[in-house]
């Protein structure tokens, strides 16, 4: 960023603090405009500002015993079997996850509580009255760390929102366990244009605490991280045995049978993911809890069956690895339908050919209030040279016109968490008297 449009985001951010301080208290909607307002990428990064505010809350984020999970897919489904588990031990858990797909607050939580609507208002006036300049993540992740440390919850389990090494979540220093899940390309433009360089940003968490859980990765990926710590616990593979993989996963893993909510077979790596990292965190948690855990363990718009009859599931991915493991499950199926919609910075034409070949037709739809989203007309056009592609205005047109085409088929909705998070409530009630 040059140094004129550095100058003209920060003084934009205080006219924006200047509204919301000098006038009356903000509401819940006042608060998320003013977060929203902030931007992602409206200031260099770094851990300079983070470490600044902090410090002048008494460093909560040092009161908190965290797991810290970094990686391009996966981390959300490890975090939330992981607060699952702790959940089910007895454990107060706190969870900070990024994005939010049902409801802002969905980001903070202890024990599967979204944080109030007052709380969220209240926590954000003391960072704002700190008057230090912030992104739009560094703020929630600033809201969240205090908000757990004066809840005093037991453990966190904490998602980075982007990389690692400089992600705001990245000032925790009472850490248990590291997690590095499945590696890719994503956002190479900020992360690095290799899997070596965006696994060595990724690493970045391993600090104050050695000991790391990841996949079975390719070598690539497991040297760089082995460069990082010496105490690296990868589930063995060999002591898997997959008994069921259609609607929820059951198998046995080192003599243990598991039952995994989640759909998808990539769910049940992830799951092996949480079980090693429960046993290595220090804390004493039997079979029976971890069984309990997993079994319940909810988390949207990951392989999410929306319905059965039809079949529709609704998915957030939305880059190569994701169409990779999307593109296993669609295989499964016949005469797929998709609802698609993604952002214009994505390999759009790679991730269309990997998944639209197990479609027999699809229905493109721009992502509502979301300037990076690739237009439908744009869309449609890439999709169709992998197979026949209409284009709906619209979130209930593209439903409609998707079920007209379907024909009692299955139904997959996918391209982007942001697609996910704006239609699911839509395929809710159009899906109400299928819900699962």
């Amino acid at each position: 960023m040059d140094s004129f449009a550095y100058y003209y985001k920060s003084i934009a951010f205080d006219l924006v603090l200047f509204y919301y301080i000098e006038g009356d208290k903000m509401n819940y909607n006042q608060t998320l405009e003013y977060i929203h307002s902030l931007g992602n990428f409206s200031l260099p990064a770094g851990l300079e500002r983070m470490n600044k505010v902090m410090e002048k809350l008494d460093n909560p984020q040092n009161k908190i015993k965290a797991i810290h999970i970094a990686g391009t897919n996966g981390k959300g489904s490890v975090s939330a079997m992981l607060a699952g588990i702790f959940k089910t031990a007895g454990y107060k858990t706190g969870l900070f996850i990024s994005p939010f797909i049902i409801d802002f607050r969905e980001r903070i939580q202890i024990n599967g509580e979204y944080i109030s609507c007052e709380d969220m208002v209240q926590y954000s006036q003391r960072i704002i009255d700190t008057n230090v300049s912030l992104t739009e993540f560094e703020f929630i992740t600033a809201v969240a760390f205090l908000y757990f440390a004066e809840k005093e919850i037991d453990i966190l389990i904490c998602e980075t929102g982007l990389g690692g090494r400089l992600d705001a979540t990245n000032i925790l220093q009472n850490k248990v366990v590291n997690v590095i899940t499945k590696i890719g390309l994503d956002h190479t433009a900020i992360l690095g244009d290799t899997i070596e360089k965006i696994t060595s940003e990724k690493c970045g968490i391993i600090r104050n605490c050695p000991t790391v859980t990841t996949y079975n990765q390719p070598d690539s990926v497991l040297n760089v991280i082995k460069k990082y710590t010496d105490r690296l616990y990868i589930p063995d593979k060999q002591s898997l045995s997959i008994l069921n993989n259609k609607i929820v996963n059951t198998y046995m893993y080192m003599g243990k049978e598991y039952t995994v909510a989640l759909s998808g077979n990539y769910q049940i790596e992830n799951s092996l993911v949480a079980i090693e990292t429960v046993e290595v965190s220090g804390y004493d948690i039997p079979y029976s809890i971890i069984y309990e855990g997993l079994k319940n363990t909810f988390f949207p718009a990951r392989m999410e069956i929306i319905s059965q009859n039809p079949l529709v599931v609704l998915d957030g991915a939305h880059n190569p690895d994701g169409a990779e493991v999307l593109s296993k499950e669609l295989s499964k199926q016949r005469n797929v339908t998709a609802i698609i919609g993604m952002m214009k910075d994505k390999d759009v034409t790679a991730f269309l050919e990997q998944t639209l070949k197990y479609c027999k037709s699809a229905v493109a739809v721009g992502v509502s209030n979301m300037p990076r989203s690739i237009s439908a007309t744009e869309l449609c056009d890439i999709a169709s040279k992998v197979c026949p592609c209409d284009i709906a205005e619209d979130y209930e047109t593209a439903i409609k016109k998707t079920v007209e085409k379907s024909c009692g088929n299955p139904i997959f909705v996918f391209g982007s968490l942001y697609l996910a998070s704006g239609i699911r409530p839509f395929l809710k009630d159009f899906f109400k008297d299928n819900l699962i």
